[in-house]
C-alpha cells in the first residue's frame, strides 16, 4: 500500500487518523501499531510474521546489551543480533543475486546452471533491518536504554509513515516521543501541509517525469541521440528526487499528524557544488547511518590516509548493493566512493573556491551520470546508454525515434521547467532563499492557514491526476 494509492488516501488514512484521534492518549500507541501492522500485512501478509518474529529476537537479545552486563554476554549478544539481521537480509536480498553470479560464471565455463528457486523480496527490508540494527548498537553503545517493552519496541520498527522506505529513523531520537507525545492543532496542520506537498511532488511532478524517462530508457540505444539520451537522464534525475524527498515529506507529515517529530531526509541536493555536499543533502538518513555505523567503526578518519579512502570505498560499495542487488548498483557505489576520493585528495578549502555557477551544474551532471547506472536494467545497458550521451557525433545530428513535441508535450515540459526552477533557483538565490526558510520555520496562524489551503489544493490537483491516470510507480518501493 503506498500513500499515493487510492486504497490509504480514501480508506486507510482517514479510518486510521478517526480512529487515532479518538480513542484515550493511553490507547494511541496501541492504535499506531495495530494499523501499522494492517498497512504491512495488506501487502505483505506472510512476511509480517517474519518481521514481528525478526523484532522479538531483537528486543530479547537488546536486553542483554546495555552497560553494566557482563561484557562477554555483551559482545555474544550484539555479534549475535547483528549477525542475524545481516543474514535474514543477505538471504533474502542477495541469495538471487549470488545464485545468478554464479549461474553467469558456470555458463561462460561451459557448465550447467544450479537449481535454484527464487526469493521473494519483502517490502521495505532494507529500511526496516538498518533501523533495527542501529537500535542494537546504540543499547550496547549506551546512547539509548532498551525500550520499556515489546510493543514500545515494535512500534518502533512498524510504525507505518516510515517502515516501508524511511526515513531511517533512530530509536535514541524518538525514544521520548513513543513514551509520550504533544498532540496539538497546529503540529497536525502542519503535517496535512507537509504530506500535500509531498504527495503533489510525488504525483505531479515525479509522475510525470517518469513517463519521459520511462519512454526514452525503454528505445534501442543504438537509436538514441545525444541529446534525447541527456533529457532521458534529466527526466529520471528530477523523478528520483521529486520521488523519493516526496515520500519523505508524506512520511515527515504523517509523523507529526500521529504526534512523532521525524528528522529531515532531503536538503535541496541539486544546489550541492560536490559531491561530497550532495552526499550531506541526498538521503540524509542513510548517509548518517553508513557515517556511525560503518564508517566511523571502520576507523573513519582517525587513520591513515590510506586506510581512511579504503573505509570510503567499502561505505558506498555497500551502499550501493544496499540500493540494489545488482552490478550496477555495485559500480554505482564504486562510482560515488571514486569522486568523493578525489574531492578528499582535493582539499575542502580547495574546493570550497570553486565558483557555484560552475560547481552546481558540474555536481549535476556528475550525478546523472550516476544515475544512468541506477535506473538501468542491467549494467550492459548502462553502459550502452552512456555511450550514447556522450557520442557526440550523435548530438542532435540523428533524429529521435520518438518525435520532440510527442517526447516532451507541452504538460512536461511545463513540468521540467518547475522542476528545474525547484531545484536550481535556491542554488542561484541562497540569501533569499534562507531567509524564506527562516520565516517558514516560524510560521503563525496565517501561514499556516495558507498551507492548510495550499495542501487541500494540491490533495485535489493530485487525487486527479491518480485518477486520470494508472502511471503511479515509486522508485523506492522495491527497497
Amino acid at each position: 500500500m503506498v500513500f499515493s494509492s487510492y486504497t490509504f488516501l480514501f480508506a486507510f488514512l482517514p479510518l486510521t487518523l478517526l480512529a487515532y484521534v479518538l480513542c484515550p492518549p493511553r490507547l494511541r500507541n496501541w492504535v499506531a501499531l495495530g494499523t501499522s501492522l494492517f498497512f504491512y500485512a495488506w501487502g505483505a501478509p506472510k512476511f509480517v510474521f517474519v518481521l514481528i518474529g525478526g523484532c522479538a529476537v531483537d528486543f530479547a537479545l537488546g536486553r542483554w546489551l546495555p552497560p553494566g552486563a557482563a561484557p562477554r554476554r555483551r559482545r555474544a549478544a550484539l555479534v549475535v543480533s547483528l549477525g542475524l539481521n545481516v543474514a535474514t537480509l543477505a538471504w533474502f536480498k542477495y541469495a538471487n543475486f549470488a545464485v545468478e553470479s554464479v549461474n553467469a560464471l558456470l555458463a561462460a565455463a561451459g557448465w550447467g546452471a544450479v537449481a535454484w528457486t527464487q526469493v521473494a523480496l519483502p517490502i521495505g527490508i532494507s529500511f526496516f533491518t538498518f533501523q533495527r540494527m542501529s537500535y542494537l548498537v546504540d543499547v550496547h553503545r549506551g546512547l539509548t536504554a532498551p525500550a520499556r517493552g515489546f510493543h514500545d519496541y515494535l512500534l518502533y520498527v512498524v510504525l507505518f509513515p516510515q517502515l516501508i522506505a524511511g526515513p531511517i529513523v533512530r530509536y535514541h531520537d524518538v525514544a521520548e516521543q513513543i513514551r509520550g507525545r504533544i498532540h496539538d492543532p497546529g503540529r497536525f496542520l502542519d503535517g496535512i501541509w507537509r504530506f500535500g506537498l509531498g504527495l503533489g511532488k510525488k504525483v505531479l511532478v515525479a509522475n510525470v517525469m517518469g513517463a519521459v524517462a520511462d519512454r526514452v530508457f525503454a528505445m534501442p540505444a543504438a537509436g538514441i541521440p545525444a541529446s534525447v539520451a541527456w533529457a532521458g537522464v534529466v527526466c529520471y534525475a528530477f523523478q528520483i528526487y521529486f520521488d523519493f524527498s516526496g515520500y519523505s515529506d508524506m512520511a515527515i507529515g504523517l509523523g507529526r499528524m500521529l504526534g512523532f517529530e521525524f528528522l529531515e531526509n532531503f536538503d535541496r541536493p541539486y544546489t550541492s557544488r560536490t559531491i561530497t555536499e550532495f552526499w550531506r543533502r541526498w538521503h540524509i538518513s542513510l548517509s548518517n547511518w553508513m557515517r556511525e555505523y560503518l564508517y566511523v567503526p571502520l576507523g573513519g578518519n582517525r587513520v591513515g590516509p590510506a586506510r581512511g579512502m579504503a573505509n570510503l570505498w567499502i561505505v558506498f560499495l555497500v551502499s550501493g548493493l544496499w540500493h540494489g542487488a545488482a552490478w550496477n548498483f555495485v559500480v554505482w557505489g564504486a562510482y560515488h566512493g571514486l569522486w568523493l576520493s578525489l574531492e578528499k585528495i582535493a582539499g575542502r578549502e580547495r574546493l570550497g573556491r570553486v565558483p557555484r555557477w560552475i560547481g552546481v551544474p558540474a555536481t549535476f551532471v556528475l550525478v546523472c551520470v550516476s544515475w544512468v547506472l541506477f535506473r538501468a536494467e542491467s549494467l550492459a545497458a548502462a553502459g550502452r546508454y552512456l555511450a550514447c550521451m556522450f557520442d557526440v557525433r550523435r548530438l542532435g545530428l540523428v533524429p529521435p525515434p520518438v518525435a520532440w513535441p510527442e517526447l516532451l508535450p507541452h504538460e512536461a515540459c511545463a513540468v521540467l521547467a518547475v522542476a528545474a526552477a525547484v531545484c536550481f533557483v535556491p542554488a542561484a538565490f541562497p540569501a533569499w532563499t534562507a531567509r524564506l526558510d527562516a520565516r517558514a520555520a516560524q510560521a503563525g496562524p496565517a501561514l499556516r492557514a495558507l498551507r492548510f489551503a495550499a495542501a487541500m489544493l494540491l490533495l485535489f490537483l493530485s487525487t486527479a491526476a491518480i485518477v486520470a491516470s494508472d502511471f503511479n510507480p515509486f522508485i523506492y518501493f522495491r527497497f
